[in-house]
């Protein structure tokens, strides 16, 4: 937008160059030729004065003829000054021209531009739409619901609901959309197969196991190099101990991962720990004993298992109120303080629920081998997500709460920053 601004200014700078220069011409020779009849006839009178004396001098004019000349031009040059004089038609400078022109032409390619041209193209496609408000989007998802309705066989309007309500967090009407679609959309398409298992399996709580790793399966076989496909095999096959082929798909994926994210950091420890275990003896202890006493295991009373949850409260700080809508996704998720990033427990939201309460516990595990009980100490975190993608971006809303250990209740976390 600047540069078009000032691109446009020097094209208007230039044409009033362009344009100006008669009348400049115009005030220089107004300047030079500001001469009247009377000073012309007054310079004639003086010459001629000048060339009787010279005769005079020369012995040419006789003295009683030099002063009847000189008294006859005298008599002639009064003579003249006090007839009216035909003053000589004045040049003007054409300065009030020129700043007429100055100021109009500017203004005239301004209104002119507003009239025929497309101001809203200055505008970032960012700042176009940072206004939409959720009325707007149902209003917009309403449109597309009455496509599919008018023609149920209209695959690529179940796929724009389908995406739609899995960005908003609709799961439920995300997968009737999905299943929707037709088989022969849905079967030879990779992305969609893996957000259609991502769908199922936030929808079994994390369970991936049955029909979202058929899905992930057929993904891949189609594109073998799927990140998103091979993320959730990996995980697939670390949740039933297949640490083999989940240490495979990793070491697949890495190179495919951002080096300094989150999700980078933790393949990379959990690869160390899959080798220097051995596989599935690099299982964690908590798992090695839950499988040697199941009935241990399955006695605890409810209130161990409240012991190993944190609940409280996330609210909206006021001064980010404008910021958000309220079908805007909000993740509250818990960390480890020491060791991967990668969160332990999360649950999902709408702003429209804050404030909200949560509780985070094991049965929200992102891993079953990476549970939010086996740790000293946690903190809860929050982000606002417009777009209701898992993964951070940058102008996302966040808060973060204090440590606590696994048992606390009354967190309280705050959204009072905007992600850089």
């Amino acid at each position: 937008m600047a540069t078009f601004l000032i691109a446009a200014a020097l094209l208007v700078a230039a044409t009033l160059l362009v344009l100006l220069r008669p009348w400049r011409r115009a005030a220089q020779a107004a300047r030079r030729d500001d001469l009247t009849a009377r000073d012309a006839n007054t310079a004639v009178y003086r010459d001629q004065l000048a060339e009787i004396d010279r005769d005079l001098a020369a012995g040419t004019l006789l003295p009683t003829d030099h002063e009847q000349a000189r008294s006859e031009l005298q008599k002639r040059l009064l003579a003249d000054a006090g007839a009216a004089e035909p003053a000589m038609a004045p040049l003007t400078s054409g300065r009030g021209t020129m700043i007429a022109l100055a100021i109009a032409l500017p203004v005239l390619a301004a209104g002119l531009y507003a009239w025929r041209g497309t101001p809203s193209a200055l505008v970032p496609p960012a700042a176009q739409h940072s206004d939409v408000t959720q009325q707007q989007i149902e209003q917009m998802l309403a449109t597309v619901v009455a496509r599919v309705e008018k023609n149920p066989n209209d695959s690529k309007a179940w796929m724009v609901l389908a995406r739609s309500y899995r960005a908003m967090g609709r799961l439920a009407e995300s997968a009737n959309a999905f299943e929707k679609m037709g088989r022969e959309t849905l079967d030879r398409d990779p992305v969609l197969l893996t957000e259609y298992a991502d769908v199922l399996a936030n929808l079994a709580k994390g369970d991936l196991q049955g029909r979202p790793l058929k899905l992930v399966e057929q993904a891949l076989a189609l594109d073998p190099n799927h990140a998103m496909a091979l993320s959730m095999s990996a995980t697939a096959a670390y949740q039933r101990q297949d640490f083999k082929t989940a240490a495979a798909q990793w070491q697949q994926l890495l190179p495919m991962l951002p080096p300094e994210s989150d999700y980078a950091k933790w393949v990379v420890q959990t690869l160390a720990e899959l080798r220097a275990g051995g596989g599935a003896a690099s299982a964690p202890v908590a798992t090695a004993a839950r499988a040697a006493s199941p009935a241990t295991a399955s006695a605890k009373p409810a209130a161990t298992a409240a012991a190993t949850a944190v609940s409280g409260r996330v609210t909206l700080s006021p001064a980010l109120a404008s910021k958000v809508q309220p079908g805007d996704t909000v993740f509250v998720f818990a960390r480890a303080v020491q060791g991967p990033r990668m969160p332990l427990a999360v649950k999902r939201g709408l702003v429209s629920d804050l404030p909200m309460d949560f509780v985070l516990d094991d049965s929200t595990a992102m891993s079953p081998e990476f549970k939010l009980s086996s740790m000293a100490e946690v903190r809860v975190e929050v982000r606002v997500s417009r777009s209701g993608s898992a993964t951070p971006s940058a102008g996302d809303l966040i808060g973060q709460g204090p440590v606590v250990k696994p048992g606390a209740t009354g967190v309280a976390v705050q959204i009072d920053q905007i992600r850089p």
